[in-house]
């Protein structure tokens, strides 16, 4: 079908032309190799969860997968344009479709791990026979010393895969979306193959090669392009079945995905990147028992919620008429403007984003604590207790801080649930104040959630953990999307209530009783008796000796 390798390629253009088309195809297809090798570790880990172990077994899968294609390459040698051309054809289709594939088994099976890694395997082994081919077809060209030969080769190679990297999180997500865009990488794939195969070296097939080369790249082109037509359509139908088919709200912000449910015959439910985040059914008792504990052991005229940007947590601190003050630090603005304009969400809010008292900061609510610790230090003050806590110094502290952030098993979290963290979060902290914490959907058995308890008390808090008898939704709400629960099942709400180290003991953990000086309502669920249960629940399932997490040592 070729000649032998040995031999010198008829090429339509000259030697120095025709070996520019393949560095440029080298280029061009190191591109789309990392493209492909990104898409996987992000859809791995919006699907999966964990983003630090899925990167590690994507890239690792793929790297091995590199080596068993460069040996399988062997077996193409005498045959490389064809090989070639086969590979980058077969490559733009796999590559081009694992997104949709990968979503697709999510959605359906419930199964994300195993095509995640097959995918890994396959792409890996198909861009693993690229470069020898290449090799062997640039030798062919015009003969040179192999180590010039493989200098140039890497070049463009590392070069590409500069480009794609950037393109992949700059141009293609922004612009195009994961699946739209790895459609289109597989499309330039494909083009960059035939142009190399169909048009350099044409001579080195026979009409019938070149005739079944050029359909199956035809089919392909065929089936990524129609692909992208039937991208919303997928999408919607994929939704449905992952939400179900009440999804009134779907829109992914420049942080998240954030997906709403309910039609008015089913109860609203508000997902973040897959997550449950809010179950209307459960929510009211869920903030109560979060803040209103905290609320209620002291003054709490200045209130600090970080997270919290579906003001649920909000409209309990503004349920007390005492509180003066309301900051809200959220990362991601669009769903507080969701919250602010959905009329379901802000049934369930009580319109609380409209209150004057309420003051929203987008920032991520690390970066905001350090900034504002900065702060406090220029100005002279001292941590709280102090001789700094006077005049300017209360002002620049809070009351009450709520900590309504996501699971801190979600790897970019982990920061949010370090001693750092809650150190930065004590430097803020009135004199006086407390810091309430809900450890993502962590089980109270959970080492998990001791180890946020165990942090916590490293960075100077002293801690009263508590759980609050609370059902499980049917879509998983931790760290992990792989798997759905099924059904609803009884489980407990894990919180741990602080104050700062100059009070000398952890705060009780109570409510005001109705009506008093003011205060909403008191719930039958956090009556005396249920609480001190609450507390006692929590003692007995305590696990000691865990280590504390911190930024160079997370231990989620």
């Amino acid at each position: 079908m070729i000649d032998r390798p040995s031999n010198p390629a008829r090429l339509p253009v000259p030697a120095g032309f025709g070996r520019g088309v393949v560095l440029v195809s080298v280029f061009v297809c190191a591109a789309c190799g990392l493209v492909y090798e990104l898409e996987l570790v992000a859809l791995a880990a919006y699907l999966v969860g964990d983003s630090v172990t899925q990167a590690s077994v994507v890239l690792s899968v793929m790297v091995f997968a590199m080596g068993v294609g460069s040996l399988l390459a062997k077996w193409l040698y005498a045959r490389a344009a064809v090989g070639f051309g086969l590979i980058e054809a077969l490559l733009a289709l796999v590559g081009g479709g694992s997104a949709m594939a990968l979503y697709a088994a999510f959605a359906w099976f419930d199964e994300a791990r195993v095509p995640m890694v097959g995918f890994s395997f396959a792409i890996g082994v198909l861009i693993g026979a690229e470069m020898p081919l290449l090799m062997t077809l640039i030798q062919r060209i015009r003969a040179q010393d192999p180590g010039v030969a493989l200098a140039d080769l890497f070049a463009a190679d590392y070069v590409g895969a500069l480009l794609g990297g950037l393109m992949f999180p700059f141009l293609l997500l922004p612009f195009f979306g994961q699946l739209t865009g790895t459609l289109l990488t597989g499309v330039v794939n494909a083009v960059a193959g035939g142009v190399v195969v169909l048009w350099l070296f044409r001579q080195d097939l026979s009409r019938r090669g070149r005739w079944s080369l050029l359909a199956v790249n035809g089919v392909v082109l065929v089936l990524l392009l129609v692909g992208t037509v039937f991208v919303a359509p997928f999408e919607r139908a994929a939704r449905e079945a992952v939400y179900g088919p009440d999804v009134r709200v779907a829109t992914r912000s420049d942080v998240q995905e954030i997906v709403l449910t309910g039609d008015g015959r089913r109860e609203l439910e508000l997902f973040l990147d897959g997550r449950l985040r809010v179950a209307a059914r459960y929510e009211e008792r869920y903030h109560q028992s979060l803040v209103r504990p905290a609320m209620s052991g002291g003054p709490h005229a200045r209130v600090l919620i970080l997270g919290g940007g579906d003001g649920l947590a909000l409209r309990e601190a503004l349920a007390y008429p005492d509180v003066r003050s309301v900051t809200v630090v959220e990362l991601d603005p669009a769903l507080v403007e969701l919250a602010r304009e959905d009329e379901q969400l802000r049934r369930l809010n009580r319109s609380a984003f409209a209150d004057p008292r309420v003051r929203v900061v987008t920032s991520d609510a690390f970066d905001w604590l350090r900034d504002r610790a900065r702060t406090r230090a220029d100005r002279g003050h001292v941590a709280p207790g102090g001789p700094g806590t006077r005049g300017p110094a209360t002002r620049s502290t809070y009351d009450v801080i709520v900590s309504a952030l996501p699971d801190p098993r979600i790897s970019a979290n982990t920061k949010l649930y370090s001693r750092e963290f809650y150190g930065l979060a004590a430097r803020v902290l009135a004199p006086r104040g407390r810091v309430v914490v809900h450890a993502g959907a962590q089980d109270l058995g959970s080492r998990a959630f001791w180890t946020v308890e165990s942090t916590m008390r490293a960075a100077g808090l002293r801690t009263t953990p508590y759980a609050v008898p609370g059902r499980t939704p049917a879509h998983t709400s931790d760290g992990d999307r792989g798997h759905r629960r099924e059904g609803n099942g009884r489980r407990h709400w894990s919180f741990v209530l602080a104050s700062g180290h100059h009070t000398g003991e952890p705060p009780p953990v109570r409510v005001a009783a109705t009506g008093r000086d003011g205060d909403p309502p008191r719930p039958e669920a956090l009556a005396p008796g249920r609480l001190r249960e609450a507390v006692s629940r929590a003692q007995r399932a305590r696990i000691g000796g865990l280590p504390p997490s911190s930024l160079m040592r997370p231990r989620f």
